[in-house]
């Protein structure tokens, strides 16, 4: 896939329960970083502050555990994008192996008024660049 963006983190001891691996929690603190760093990202070159992103929702499916110091490799993508909401694949991977896969799906905001905003064709070619 072209428009995947990647980011490593490093389990800590603030990461694990006391079920000794990473808690659910700390999954979805992650799905909001990636998705804000990638689009930080994606926005460096042609920045929109006139927009925020919120969640509606959230899918996650954990697949297998990870433990304090495991290297873990998450994946983004931006799928469906209408109206006012854009859905975000993500996965996570220890080595190889998926730990656990997310579907989320933000609405977008004004940044002024908080009311939800059209997602128009300047959003759209951040979000989906040309293949």
């Amino acid at each position: 896939m072209d428009n995947v963006f990647t980011l490593t983190i490093t389990v800590s001891s603030e990461d694990i329960d006391n079920l000794d691996h990473v808690n659910n929690l700390v999954y979805v603190k992650w799905m909001d970083k990636i998705a804000t760093t990638h689009w930080s990202h994606l926005t460096k070159e042609y920045p929109l502050p006139q927009y925020v992103w919120v969640v509606m929702r959230h899918e996650i499916d954990y697949l297998k555990q990870a433990s304090l110091g495991d290297v873990i490799t998450v994946k983004t993508w931006v799928g469906e994008t209408r109206g006012i909401t854009s859905v975000r694949f993500m996965e996570f991977y220890k080595e190889k192996v998926l730990l656990v896969k997310a579907k989320t799906i933000w609405a977008m905001l004004d940044s002024k008024t908080f009311k939800p905003a059209r997602i128009r064709e300047n959003v759209l070619k951040v979000l989906q660049p040309p293949k």
